[in-house]
């Protein structure tokens, strides 16, 4: 995966999840604290260097908060020093939902979660090689799900 098949994704269409979760918004509200439904259900940002994954390099999987479907690994995960944790691509090719964002005044591609739409961060084309992209994600609204006993990434 690259840059330009983000692009692509973001402009044609991201693959089809593997299941999907839908709840209604008071569902998400009584599941999820305050801060996580705020970043992962209304699009928020946490404060930069604020996050509980920002420094962490524990190994695992990075899950959605909200559905608990894995989206990153602990190994692809990188220092941007841009605050937030980054990691160079996802587990799959249909974790991600790729989407056009122009909030901001900006043209930048968000990042959800393919199977319940909760907003996860965004995506750049400045990150290390073999990709050259930078997934930069909010912590709050990832959660770890740590590598079982004896089994490897």
């Amino acid at each position: 995966m690259n840059w330009y098949d983000v692009l692509s994704l973001a402009k044609d269409g991201s693959p089809a999840p593997s299941r999907r979760v839908e709840k209604t918004d008071a569902e998400w509200q009584a599941q999820l604290t305050p801060e996580q439904y705020r970043v992962a259900r209304r699009k928020g940002t946490e404060a930069p260097f604020s996050g509980e994954y920002c420094e962490l390099h524990a190994a695992g999987k990075y899950a959605c908060v909200c559905c608990n479907e894995p989206l990153f690994d602990s190994t692809i995960k990188f220092d941007s020093r841009s605050g937030w944790p980054s990691f160079t691509e996802p587990v799959t090719e249909n974790a991600i939902q790729y989407e056009r964002d122009s909030s901001l005044g900006m043209e930048r591609i968000e990042v959800l979660c393919n199977v319940c739409d909760a907003h996860l961060g965004h995506v750049f084309p400045d990150g290390p090689p073999p990709t050259g992209l930078r997934f930069c994600i909010n912590s709050v609204s990832l959660s770890l799900l740590p590598e079982e006993a004896g089994q490897t990434s």
